[in-house]
């Protein structure tokens, strides 16, 4: 009897610890989830059109063309729900990294064919350009000496997980290496970074060859030399990439160069431009059959979010 009473007792006791511990362990997971998603710069799906009740209510003219809009991707394009992107001056490029990551979208040709961590020191010592010590990193407004390891860094960063994703069969386990390296600011600034320098890399490669005739470049390097305040790579450094992340975001020619470097379609659906013909454009808008296409949508040219696609 007294050991039946004893085992009984261990039973009873056992149990309870199980079921504390249990608990313990499901309240944890649940901060662990709510840390995380409080961390995302790219949220969970929503409801689009959900989304347009919410975000434009009123009856001002403004509200109703952008239930319109909404309303007329929802019928019209197939696009059921959305991801917000944080709105900050990487909302763009972090759109289109998130979704060039997240579809397993690998490196773009020329990519694969050199090696982009040489790129700072190739622009450093073999073409002369000591001026991108000048070079400031978004928010972090640093110049001097260690631009070039920070750089490097940064090459580095993009490199190793953007091989590392992309080479991930299964689409779950991508989505959540893609919401961990989404959720960790210093870690996703570097790739941001990154792709500001290989536009400024790809930049000084199209003035050079503009200016030794060599062979014909893109138009779009035309239109970005164009402008007064980027009339060489210099000046496209100091008045434009360099306050990327900071104080401004992607313009449109710029968007065209994004697209071009990474080799991707970007196509755009531009809400404030509703019953227009720029409401849906392409970044570039000469682009190769065989290059991956993906979605953005805003409502301002500034932030993006990414559409998504249900039939």
């Amino acid at each position: 009897m007294l050991s039946m009473s004893f085992l009984t007792a261990l039973f009873w006791y056992c149990r309870r610890l199980y079921s504390f511990l249990a608990q313990l362990l499901k309240r944890w997971s649940n901060y662990l989830q709510r840390q995380l998603i409080r961390n995302l710069s790219v949220l969970p799906e929503v409801d689009l059109l959900g989304y347009s009740a919410r975000e434009w209510k009123g009856e001002t003219q403004q509200a109703k063309q952008m239930r319109e809009a909404y309303e007329e991707l929802f019928r019209s394009c197939h696009i059921k729900y959305l991801r917000q992107v944080r709105r900050d001056n990487y909302s763009v490029v972090r759109a289109v990294l998130f979704q060039i990551f997240s579809q397993g979208i690998p490196f773009p040709l020329w990519m694969k064919e050199r090696d982009i961590l040489k790129l700072p020191e190739k622009l450093l010592y073999s073409q002369g350009c000591n001026w991108i010590q000048q070079y400031s990193f978004g928010p972090e407004r640093y110049t001097g000496p260690n631009a070039f390891g920070k750089l490097r860094k940064c090459m580095e960063a993009l490199k190793t997980n953007w091989a590392e994703i992309s080479t991930t069969r299964d689409h779950e386990e991508r989505g959540s290496m893609c919401n961990t390296l989404f959720s960790d600011e210093s870690k996703e600034y570097k790739l941001y970074e990154a792709i500001k320098f290989i536009m400024l890399y790809e930049a000084v490669e199209a003035y050079e060859q503009i200016k030794s005739r060599d062979e014909p470049v893109h138009n779009l390097f035309s239109l970005l030399f164009a402008r007064d305040s980027s009339s060489d790579p210099l000046s496209f450094m100091m008045n434009h990439l360099n306050s990327i992340g900071d104080s401004i975001c992607l313009d449109q020619v710029e968007l065209f160069l994004l697209g071009y470097l990474l080799q991707v379609k970007i196509r755009v659906y531009r809400l404030h431009r509703f019953n227009t013909e720029e409401f849906q454009i392409n970044y570039p808008d000469e682009y190769r059959r065989e290059w991956n296409e993906i979605s953005l949508l805003t409502e301002d040219d500034r932030y993006y979010h990414i559409p998504l696609f249900r039939m």
